[in-house]
């Protein structure tokens, strides 16, 4: 339920027709410190929307339900989530309503997206940060999400976490590391691959690409969002950065291609360190275009560099994914294939 300030705030923003970025932009020229959201009780309310495809089947609802169940969570579905057919039935003002009502729910304690697709970009330049800033809570989600990862982190400086959306398989990895950030069980984790069972050959390799440590604020997400945003007010501050980031199902050539946009923005330059996680599917098809393998073409970005970098951390679009904090600072050692937190990644 909405507060009175929470009610004038919205009142405010109708009744000038401010535009919402432009509004926060001119509140927080002074307020540099990241805002961390409060870590998760039993029973805590969450939230759950789809910013950018929808989910009409009501079994993918149920699976969505069930881990918020077995997290000791209590569900909240947004009012346009199963509304028609996928994306194409759903207007920007429904996606955004949604996403907005749950940071004005006081009841509501966190904010889990259900699944990524396609669409969270168009609301970027719609979403009031003041709203955002003033109702801090933990925001959860990859791929497409990226986009809002972004937007919160340089409009809000509110601490997201880029982990499993509430449709990922959800290996017992998965679901322990998620568990562990959320509610605060580790305040500064270390993010590295799991332990392998009983397998000879590793399951989740580390290939170190350029030796070292370093340290810097850690940002990333989805590499085609990130490259898509460039040159636009919703890119990351790289300066100073440690970019984490993951694709999928991307051929070797059109992953050159972006990491060559993001060598022609200067985004290398101004990064501490690089981490590119497993990125399955990524292999090349169409050898009379490209022949060069991924691992080929990261060599050919990273090594010039001279900087910390590695490939094959478990983030984003894999079976077991580790949830990792934007924003706070962290240590990479490049050498062992990990990153440590130097802060907290949560209250």
């Amino acid at each position: 339920m909405l507060t009175r300030r929470q009610f004038t705030e919205i009142c405010t923003l109708a009744l000038f027709g401010l535009n919402a970025r432009n509004l926060f932009s001119l509140n927080n020229k002074q307020k540099d410190k990241l805002i961390k959201p409060k870590a998760l009780k039993t029973n805590d309310t969450v939230g759950i929307v789809a910013p950018g495809t929808a989910v009409p089947s009501p079994d993918d609802l149920f699976r969505a339900n069930e881990i918020i169940f077995k997290l000791g969570l209590r569900a909240k579905f947004g009012k346009s989530i199963s509304k028609g057919t996928n994306y194409r039935t759903r207007t920007v003002q429904e996606r955004l309503d949604d996403l907005m009502e749950m940071f004005l729910d006081s009841d509501v304690r966190a904010i889990f997206c259900i699944r990524g697709g396609y669409g969270s970009g168009q609301l970027l330049d719609k979403i009031d940060y003041s709203i955002v800033r003033n109702n801090p809570k933990i925001f959860l989600g990859y791929s497409d999400i990226t986009a809002l990862h972004i937007a919160f982190n340089r409009f809000a400086n509110l601490v997201t976490y880029h982990g499993p959306v509430l449709l990922s398989s959800f290996t017992k990895y998965t679901f322990d590391n998620l568990s562990s950030v959320i509610f605060g069980k580790e305040k500064r984790p270390t993010i590295q691959n799991p332990v392998d069972g009983n397998t000879i050959r590793t399951t989740h390799y580390i290939r170190t690409i350029y030796s070292g440590k370093t340290e810097g604020k850690v940002v990333g997400g989805n590499l085609s969002i990130i490259t898509s945003l460039l040159g636009t007010s919703y890119e990351y501050d790289f300066n100073d950065a440690l970019l984490v980031i993951e694709d999928v199902g991307e051929e070797p050539y059109r992953i050159d291609r972006m990491l060559n946009h993001l060598r022609l923005a200067g985004v290398f330059e101004k990064a501490n360190g690089i981490v590119f996680g497993e990125c399955n599917d990524c292999i090349a098809t169409s050898q009379n275009v490209w022949d060069l393998s991924l691992g080929e073409v990261l060599d050919n970005y990273l090594l010039p560099l001279r900087k910390p970098s590695f490939y094959g951390l478990c983030i984003g679009h894999t079976q077991d994914q580790s949830t990792f904090a934007i924003g706070p600072r962290a240590e990479l050692d490049a050498s062992a294939g990990k990153f440590t937190y130097l802060e907290d990644v949560i209250e």
